[in-house]
């Protein structure tokens, strides 16, 4: 006998009733005709009014994410700062990790996404991103001061150090951040052919947050309110839209305390961004380009700057030396003219003392000072009596003002030092070219250079690069408070004979204890062309200086 065409409605349902309410078997459905299959199809269930408010949230979540990741990231490297510097190898390892947190949460977020696509579970992990990044001011000191002594006496400790740090400090907010995306994506796609909108919608919008997560905090919230008030900034804005995700009316209402939280740890998280090495500190900001420590020792103040390794400026209202490299550049002329200068460039004028020193000493020649920080200039002017009336301050890179603006000088000091690096363009060939323009005849380019007791591979670099392009270049090696070396070019003719010679016959008192004392340390030497020329194509200025920090670590275990 041939089988029933199809079953009715009836029959269907006496069959749930006799079997306890279990459908039908396969061989019964596929024989039910499609008009009576869709009436006993389900109908669907309306999204609830929570529902559909977190539908609505979810592009926004995706913008909010974007900004508070780049963002994020921005701050890490400002909280690194003023404990391991802001080398190039800094910034690989921050942003290398930064990037494998965000593998993890898109590959997390994805998965999660498919196995409980909720709209109220990924607004409960944004919630805690909120407040584990509202928590990060909070520890940072603590676990960024032991990396850095933790690990000091390690050959690699820089780079350990910041590691591990990063680790601790980033890694689960960056990677609940990281889901947000994915899930997002999950979330709003509701049909198979409107999936690439879908997908692309919330690719646009979290770049767009990206985007404004770069400019945001470089260009307002840091320089304006410093590293650790931008954090709590981008958590409030996380744990606001994370509340409003999870507002559901009739449930309990702990989501409203997520702001509340951020806003108290923010009150609460007041004191200094790093203790001082040594010394009172009297003063402390961030700016664009810097963390600024005003440290006073005894009767001197100094300038430190980042992690504090090297002191920028000296000011001691009881002496006008400083006993270091600062009162070598004073002896420039020497190898030029022999005459006081009638006008000098400062190209790192940081608080101001070469500029000091100069009019103290040769009286109020004009002098051009050139600092890229704004802050630094305030500080100089506050703390290092930098109000010199001939003083005339430039804000601005060294490089672009030496091509743009600079005039014609006597003696030209470059000492622009983002410790313990100087920037690579300030070592070039290019760059001692553009200086050279701006000399009078006879005068007379020189540079501060670090190095240490036994290496002197920094200062050779830039000696070899410097003669290829004057034809006499001369080191004075200082040895008294700090290990630096002042490096002098010229086009006139120079000898070290000449030198010790106007050393000797100096009739300026204030002037003839720093000839006296350069005489006594026999440090110059003349330098002559060694193969090695920096260009803008190549000059691996940070590479070295880390091979030179690294060398010096191990000789001294």
């Amino acid at each position: 006998m041939a089988p029933a065409p199809f079953v009715t409605c009836e029959r269907a349902a006496g069959y749930r009733l006799l079997t306890g309410g279990r459908a039908a078997p396969r061989i019964l459905k596929r024989t039910l005709r499609p008009e009576i299959e869709s009436e006993l199809a389900p109908v669907p269930r309306l999204p609830s009014p929570a529902g559909s408010w977190r539908q609505r949230l979810l592009l926004p979540l995706a913008f909010t994410g974007g900004l508070a990741s780049l963002g994020i990231e921005f701050a890490a490297a400002r909280l690194l700062a003023p404990f391991f510097g802001q080398s190039l190898f800094i910034w690989g390892t921050l942003i290398g990790l930064i990037l494998i947190y965000l593998t993890i949460g898109y590959y997390a977020g994805g998965r999660l996404a498919d196995r409980r696509p909720d709209a109220r579970l990924l607004f409960q992990l944004v919630a805690a991103a909120a407040l584990l990044t509202a928590a990060i001011p909070i520890v940072s000191r603590p676990i960024l001061s032991l990396a850095q002594t933790g690990f000091a006496q390690l050959s690699v400790g820089l780079v350990l150090g910041s590691l591990i740090s990063v680790i601790v400090l980033f890694a689960a907010p960056v990677i609940l951040l990281g889901m947000v995306s994915p899930f997002v994506i999950r979330l709003r796609i509701r049909e198979l052919e409107t999936a690439g909108n879908a997908a692309g919608a919330v690719y646009a919008l979290s770049t767009l947050g990206s985007i404004l997560g770069t400019f945001l905090p470089v260009f307002w919230l840091i320089p304006t309110y410093g590293t650790r008030p931008t954090i709590f900034v981008l958590a409030f804005l996380l744990g606001a839209i994370s509340t409003a995700g999870l507002y559901e009316p009739g449930r309990r209402r702990l989501y409203l305390l997520i702001p509340v939280v951020i806003v108290a740890l923010a009150l609460l998280s007041g004191g200094a961004i790093r203790g001082a090495a040594y010394g009172v500190r009297v003063y402390e900001t961030e700016s664009a380009y810097n963390y600024i420590q005003v440290i006073r020792t005894g009767t001197e103040t100094q300038l430190l700057l980042d992690e504090g390794s090297a002191v920028h400026s000296i000011y001691d209202p009881t002496s006008l030396y400083t006993h270091g490299y600062w009162d070598d550049a004073l002896l420039a002329p020497y190898f030029g003219s022999g005459r006081a200068p009638s006008r000098v460039a400062l190209v790192g004028l940081a608080g101001g003392t070469v500029a000091r020193q100069f009019t103290a000493i040769d009286g109020p020649m004009p002098i051009d000072g050139v600092e890229i920080d704004p802050k630094i200039v305030d500080v100089g002017r506050r703390y290092f009596d930098m109000t010199e009336p001939n003083l005339h301050v430039t804000v601005a890179d060294g490089r672009y003002w030496m091509a743009t603006q600079a005039g014609q000088y006597d003696v030209i000091l470059v000492d622009a030092y983002r410790q313990p690096y100087i920037p690579f363009y300030l070592t070039t060939r290019e760059f001692f070219e553009s200086a050279k323009a701006h000399l009078n005849p006879g005068g007379v380019l020189a540079i501060n250079v670090g190095r240490t007791p036994t290496d002197n591979r920094l200062v050779d670099a830039l000696s070899g690069t410097l003669n290829a392009v004057f034809p006499n270049v001369f080191v004075l090696d200082s040895n008294r408070r700090f290990t630096n070396s002042v490096i002098y070019a010229t086009s006139s003719p120079a000898s070290v004979d000449q030198f010790a010679a106007r050393a000797s016959a100096e009739t300026n008192p204030k002037l003839q204890p720093i000839a006296a004392e350069a005489l006594q340390t026999g440090g110059v030497r003349q330098v002559r062309a060694n193969g090695i020329v920096f260009t803008d194509d190549l000059a691996p200025v940070e590479r070295l200086i880390d091979e030179i920090i690294l060398s010096y670590i191990r000789s001294t275990r």
